[in-house]
């Protein structure tokens, strides 16, 4: 498999549109292996919810199986998205992909000897989602590594293409597997299709990430991470909206095992037909989505698809014959597609590299910790005052999403360049203080003519998020009582190396307000700099 190369040649533009990532080789074979995984996780999906009727049939029970899968992102996300920037990602999928393996095998083994119970099929159910959750964000992370940033929104709609395929294919093949084997070979089939992937990714030999930087350490990473998200609009803003779409979203999959047994009287190949539209509508929906964003901007697609789940939900509640149930799934399907992949290209393209994989576990911290909440709320709701109802309920849940999505736009991804930019030069002390010293102050000061005094403070307001951001614990600036003309800023970073590796995470979206502060500085010299540091 030598065409497997991080360095892949530049790509022969001969397929316009969606499909210009598949140009470059190590992306093709990603998505191949991903796609027969993505199968596998849908046979999954549907063995476990089936399965989960049959040894405990209450609302309750089966909406659980949703959480346990989604669980393991608040418990894991953040951890493993910062572990994604401070180790190595291939590696961290590897470990990924064999607990997974190890996990799906075991569920299989357990059911074909009749072993499972209600409790053990959750048990395992969240020790696959430990496994997503660890390899997700160094999953999600590399594609920017291998696919240009012009071509992202098209690579990111590609993956939930095929991912979206599978959710067509797979539970149609699920429903078969287990009505003709049972759902422990459903769970074998899983386990085997994480072969593919763990190939894929042996043979994959990425450019070692060299830098010059101090290495991060595990809790610092954390700390970083949130507090880029902190000061990020454009993050905060995916954040809001993944969670709360997250949470209204969720009441699809927390109750339609149930509704599809109890309220359409289908068997287990019945449900993965329904299951099917939803991948169907998915897919259709991702292959116009380039299309649609030439008219369209994010938001108002984002907002489009939250309206569409909010009636596919309504259609479910109120549908009596099969046929309103697989439209209404397959609009749920395109909503879907269109909400995330829109998220998700948001997320990658508002990230400087050195915290992307941070960044993206907590849009999946957000989306799928909405997704493991909502589903326990919508099954103690449906087990209480029925199916019908929840979904009801659901849907007036996703309209008051598109209220707060008003309130969280996310227009900045489109014009964020990330670029490295260095804002100042590294101060030359020779050896320098020890890494771990500090906490540092650092200071700047400013000469400008005192008329420009309010545009300069507007000027330094606009730099305030920048330094926080990147490091700063503590910022303020101070004008002098005694010198009009002369203003100081202050900000403080935890040690010296946080202060060294703030230098570096500087983008070229951040040059056009720190260009504005430094173009009211009067005198020949720049702006003096001072850094004190705690004994």
């Amino acid at each position: 498999m030598a065409f497997l190369k991080t360095e892949s040649p530049a790509p022969l533009r001969v397929t316009p549109g969606t499909f210009v990532p598949l140009s470059y080789p190590i992306f093709r074979a990603l998505m191949a292996v991903s796609f027969a995984s993505n199968i596998g996780t849908w046979v999954q999906d549907v063995g476990s919810s089936w399965l989960m009727t049959s040894l405990a049939p209450s609302p309750l029970m089966v909406s659980l199986i949703q959480t346990a899968g989604n669980l393991p992102y608040f418990l894991l996300g953040l951890l493993a998205g910062t572990l994604a920037d401070i180790a190595d990602r291939r590696r961290l999928l590897i470990v990924a992909q064999v607990w997974m393996l190890v996990s799906a095998g075991s569920l299989g083994v357990l059911t074909l000897f009749h072993l499972t119970t209600p409790w053990i099929l959750l048990g395992m159910s969240f020790s696959l989602g430990l496994g997503a959750a660890l390899g997700g964000p160094a999953g999600q992370a590399i594609v920017p590594e291998i696919i240009p940033r012009d071509d992202l929104p098209e690579a990111v709609a590609l993956n939930s293409i095929q991912f979206n395929i599978a959710r067509g294919i797979g539970p149609a093949i699920g429903g078969i597997i287990v009505s003709l084997w049972g759902a422990g070979f459903a769970f074998l089939a899983n386990a085997a299709s994480f072969i593919g992937v763990l190939g894929v990714i042996g043979y994959w030999r990425p450019q070692p990430r060299k830098s010059v930087l101090p290495a991060e350490r595990v809790y610092g990473g954390i700390r970083a991470g949130v507090r880029y998200a902190r000061y990020s609009p454009v993050l905060r803003a995916v954040l809001v909206r993944s969670l709360t779409f997250g949470l209204g979203a969720s009441a699809m999959w927390a109750v339609l095992p149930l509704a599809a047994r109890v309220e359409f009287h289908t068997d287990v190949t019945g449900y993965g037909v329904i299951v099917a539209f939803f991948g169907i509508g998915a897919a259709a929906c991702g292959f116009g989505l380039s299309i649609v964003r030439r008219f369209l901007s994010t938001d108002r697609i984002a907002m489009s698809g939250g309206l569409t789940f909010a009636i596919a939900n309504a259609s479910v509640a109120a549908a009596h014959q099969v046929y309103v149930l697989w439209f209404a799934t397959f609009l749920a399907g395109a909503a879907w597609v269109a909400v995330t992949a829109t998220f998700n290209s948001s997320t990658q393209m508002a990230l400087p590299a050195w915290v992307r994989a941070r960044a993206l576990s907590l849009y999946l911290l957000a989306l799928q910790g909405g997704l493991a909440l909502g589903s326990v709320a919508w099954g103690y709701l449906a087990s209480r005052f029925g199916i019908r109802t929840a979904l009801e309920t659901s849907a007036l849940f996703l309209v008051l999403h598109m209220l707060i999505a008003t309130r969280f736009s996310l227009r900045g991804a489109e014009h964020f360049d990330p670029k490295p930019w260095l804002l100042q030069e590294l101060p030359h002390l020779g050896a320098g203080p020890s890494m771990d010293q500090g906490p540092v102050m650092v200071y700047l000061e400013f000469r400008i003519e005192p008329e420009h005094a309010a545009e300069f403070e507007r000027a330094m307001r606009d730099l305030e998020p920048i330094r926080r951001r990147d490091g700063a614990v503590m910022w303020s600036f101070f004008s002098d009582i005694a010198d009009p003309g002369r203003y100081v800023e202050a900000y403080m970073v935890e040690t010296w190396g946080e202060h060294v590796r703030q230098h570096y995470r500087g983008t070229a979206s951040d040059s056009e307000p720190w260009q504005r502060v430094r173009a009211f500085h009067i005198g020949p010299e720049p702006p003096r700099v001072l850094h004190l540091i705690a004994p």
